[in-house]
């Protein structure tokens, strides 16, 4: 790979970098034609941009980056895949599931949002993190329950008022 080329791919991850805010780090050798294949159709299902790249390209590429992704250089030994994501949980989830008939894919790291985690004992942790979706329908719910309660009451309550009027005539 001459120069220009090596600067090219430098030039064009630390776009990707720039451009995305949940990156994941994993370490997919050992895996057969099939398994791979399979987990990048998995990858593509689940709208999980999957690429394999080399370390001092992508060192590179962080260092001229403009975010801050503290110890995940370090982690950059061996092979290297990455994985860049619109949801913060759906790349944890496609390797927890691949997982299932495989030992791998390993992950070495993640950024998501300016949070960094390193290593694979983190896999849960993202797994669980829920999107910015998921999060405005948690809000929009709770926001909702109040009021769905006044309404029920209201509507419980007239009835009862009726039925405490019409007895007071009564009398």
């Amino acid at each position: 790979m001459t120069r220009e080329e090596k600067s090219q791919v430098i030039e064009t991850l630390t776009n990707k970098l720039a451009e995305n805010r949940i990156i994941y780090l994993t370490d997919i050798s050992g895996l057969n034609a099939l398994e791979t294949s399979n987990l990048r159709r998995a990858c593509f299902k689940a709208n999980i941009n999957l690429a394999v790249v080399k370390n001092t390209l992508l060192e590179k590429a962080m260092e001229k980056s403009d975010k801050d992704f503290g110890e995940l250089p370090s982690t950059l030994k061996g092979n290297t895949s990455i994985m860049v994501s619109e949801t913060g949980n759906a790349p944890a989830k496609v390797i927890k599931e691949f997982r299932k008939g495989s030992d791998r894919p390993l992950l070495k790291g993640a950024y998501i949002e300016a949070a960094i985690y390193v290593g694979d004992d983190q896999l849960n942790t993202l797994v669980n993190i829920k999107s910015k979706e998921e999060l405005i329908g948690d809000i929009i719910t709770i926001l909702q329950s109040p009021a769905k309660n006044v309404i029920s009451a209201l509507q419980s309550g007239g009835n009862k008022l009726s039925g405490i009027l019409k007895t007071l005539s009564e009398k």
